[in-house]
């Protein structure tokens, strides 16, 4: 890095180099767990890597990016990408070195290595979260990408992950989050029932998303709203601005029948044209914002 913050002016042009390779390998999961490091591609997912190392290297913390591989029209478009890149190692690369290291085809300019980052269930927990996005068996690197995606934009408190799921630093699930990877916790590996039960001795309610549920999402959020609005007459079946853990299940398979019976209730979101059902990100995010309207709703109120 030279004085004004840029790299040298030597870039990595030799796509068969040893460091390619070595990067290259990430997109592995067996080079991944070896190392513990992932690959962050493009200026969104690179910007909030970058973004999330600067506040943990001021608050003391340990890094989260370790290398920046970047093209001179990249940086040259998005000069504060190498302003963030500053504290860390950030290296001029040809399109055909950023092109042999990243997982896409066409690749967006911008490599970053990153650490793993995920957290242990007791961290989360302990937190006292009011809104938990758990995948049980999804498989998918794109659909776990949208779910956890979908709990950032809803303003949930953590994702989960169950052991039979699929690995959230494969480059495609990368990708999928659009950086909110990077914005909040994570836990890989959960067993699903030890992680109802560590809720319900929290207080923390358990909701399964299930296409033949016998609880309406609209239904539900209907009564609540009328029963925060003062109308003492109406009922739910469950207060959707309490503490809670939404169960999310396998894309084919939906969830297993031992999984919805942790739940409190199994709630389908109503399908009002002719489509058979909706997918799991859309299922997800329907679900998720449910919760974080009515948990919003619930602090105005009280304000």
């Amino acid at each position: 890095m030279n004085e004004t913050g840029r790299p040298q002016d030597f870039p990595m042009t030799n796509p068969r180099a040893d460091r390619v390779r070595d990067v290259a390998k990430l997109a592995g999961r067996p080079a991944r767990l070896k190392r513990g490091r992932f690959l962050a591609e493009g200026p969104q997912a690179v910007r909030e890597a970058l973004t999330l190392h600067r506040e943990r290297m001021a608050a003391g913390g340990s890094a989260v990016v370790h290398e920046v591989f970047a093209s001179e029209a990249c940086l040259e478009r998005l000069p504060e990408l190498a302003d963030l890149a500053r504290a860390t190692l950030l290296r001029l690369a040809s399109d055909e070195v950023l092109a042999a290291m990243a997982d896409t085809v066409n690749p967006q300019g911008i490599v970053a290595v990153c650490s793993f980052l995920d957290v242990s269930l007791d961290s989360v927990l302990d937190s006292s979260p009011r809104l938990i996005a758990v995948m049980c068996q999804v498989r998918d690197p794109g659909n776990a990408g949208t779910v956890l995606r979908a709990a950032d934009a809803a303003g949930a408190d953590a994702v989960v992950l169950t052991g039979s799921s699929v690995d959230i630093y494969n480059p495609k699930a990368v990708r999928s989050t659009a950086g909110s990877l990077f914005h909040l916790p994570v836990v890989l590996g959960a067993d699903v029932e030890e992680l109802v039960g560590y809720c319900r001795e929290r207080g923390i309610g358990i909701l399964a998303a299930d296409g033949y549920g016998t609880v309406n999402l609209d239904t539900l959020q209907d009564e609540n709203a009328a029963r925060r609005l003062g109308n003492e007459s109406v009922t739910s079946d469950y207060a959707l601005e309490s503490p809670t853990a939404w169960l999310f299940g396998n894309e084919a398979q939906g969830l297993s029948e031992a999984e919805l019976a942790l739940a409190d209730h199994r709630v389908a979101v109503p399908v009002y044209g002719a489509a058979e059902s909706l997918n799991l990100g859309t299922a997800a995010t329907v679900c998720l914002y449910a919760s974080a309207r009515s948990q919003q709703g619930a602090r105005v109120g009280k304000a």
